[in-house]
């Protein structure tokens, strides 16, 4: 399936979750953003890096980095014939329209899901984190709130399925591949 998928939202917001299971199932590349700044900054990916907003491998600079190596990883992916579920805040209206512009560039549709939870869900799956050796996400209550103020939320231009992640990963599939079904052009 040659196919960009992205997976949004602020931290906590189940999109990791959903993203892998719907990458696997469906034999699709992930890229992670948190993943692939660590890479970059030559870290393990569970690794904890503590920085403040705006600091060490958080800095605007090094999330644009980030941004971009994801890109340059889908565009190989795509010329290689397989699709790409991307996972990661996409805060930016400008960071989902580079991903229009690389899908694009390939012919591939692109397809983008907000994912969203309740505040006191994002709480509780932040402590889950804190006390979990395998995570990768730095994310913390802190940045949560940052996000929250200043997230570009998609408007009435951009064609986005908004997911409410407190149903189960198994529901919520179901609803991604549904969206999709329904987003597929008539033969």
């Amino acid at each position: 399936m040659q196919v960009v998928l992205v997976f949004f939202g602020m931290i906590a917001s189940g999109k990791s979750t959903l993203a892998d299971r719907f990458a696997r199932r469906h034999d699709l590349l992930y890229l992670n953003t948190d993943r692939v700044r660590k890479e970059l900054a030559g870290l393990d990916p569970t690794e904890r890096r503590p920085d403040g907003i705006d600091q060490g491998i958080y800095t605007a600079e090094f999330t644009r980095r980030t941004y971009d190596a994801m890109l340059a990883r889908t565009t190989e992916s795509l010329a290689e014939g397989r699709g790409v579920v991307l996972d990661g805040s996409y805060s930016r209206r400008g960071e989902r329209d580079a991903v229009r512009t690389c899908a694009a560039r390939a012919g591939a549709p692109v397809h983008f899901i907000l994912c969203t939870c309740e505040d006191e869900t994002v709480a509780e799956r932040l402590a889950l984190r804190a006390r979990d050796p395998e995570a990768v996400s730095d994310g913390r209550w802190e940045i949560y709130l940052h996000q929250k103020d200043n997230f570009d939320w998609p408007d009435d231009n951009e064609q986005v399925l908004v997911l409410h992640t407190e149903d189960t990963p198994h529901h919520l599939e179901q609803k991604v591949e549904s969206w999709l079904r329904a987003m597929q052009p008539p033969v």
